[in-house]
């Protein structure tokens, strides 16, 4: 629930075109919605900006229904992540119901509903290896959701550094950096010493070395 949905029932209310115990029925569940197993955070938005996250490892698909079917109800948008195909399947099939579509990020399990639409300012996300993969499209998948233009270069490690050749163009036009590695994690140096971004550093379970669990 964000502050454009509160303005669009109190208007409708206004109007005449909606019922003041339906508009009720909608505002009764903030700030929260208790489904029994989850209290659904409908206020995160107004707070923060962005919709709850739902956390899909650990949970079975009729949980993740669930909780994606209410928030559908008061937002509209939805970020899942760590989802395996069947919990897709059964989000999807709760989109449909409220004509909605969800999209799959398969490589990283990530499941968005309504991305933003408008994307503004760059960020390059730079994969060491072909492992690191499904971490690098998480935060791309995410970049997109919340409304950032994002571009994904892969398998650029410090083992060959001509690679980083073909990063250079989207590495001076980003505002910043995501660099995603496992090993002893050298990209990331090598990086910060190549652009005059800010860079984020992202360690993986992926490799040998030293990741230290990622």
């Amino acid at each position: 629930m964000d502050n454009s949905k509160i303005k669009k029932i109190l208007n409708s209310v206004k109007k005449g075109d909606l019922a003041v115990e339906s508009a009720l029925d909608t505002l009764k569940h903030l700030p929260y919605e208790d489904i029994g197993f989850a209290m659904i955070d409908h206020h995160r938005t107004l707070r923060q900006g962005i919709p709850e996250v739902i956390f899909a490892k650990g949970k079975t698909q009729k949980d993740v229904r669930a909780i994606a079917g209410a928030m559908l109800k008061t937002g509209g948008r939805l970020l899942i992540t760590k989802a395996t195909a069947d919990v897709y399947k059964g989000v999807s099939s709760v989109c449909r119901k409220q004509k909605k579509k969800a999209k799959f990020y398969e490589k990283s399990g990530v499941i968005t509903v309504a991305e933003a639409g408008k994307k503004a300012g760059k960020v390059a996300i730079l994969c060491a290896g072909t492992s690191d993969i499904p971490v690098a499209e998480e935060a791309l998948a995410t970049l997109s959701f919340l409304g950032s233009k994002a571009e994904l270069v892969s398998d650029v490690g410090v083992a060959g550094l001509h690679r980083l050749k073909q990063a250079g163009q989207t590495l001076k036009s980003a505002r910043a950096v995501i660099v995603v590695a496992g090993m002893e994690g050298a990209l990331p140096s090598v990086i910060g010493g190549m652009c005059d971004k800010p860079v984020i550093a992202v360690p993986t379970s992926t490799g040998y070395g030293t990741s230290l669990g990622g």
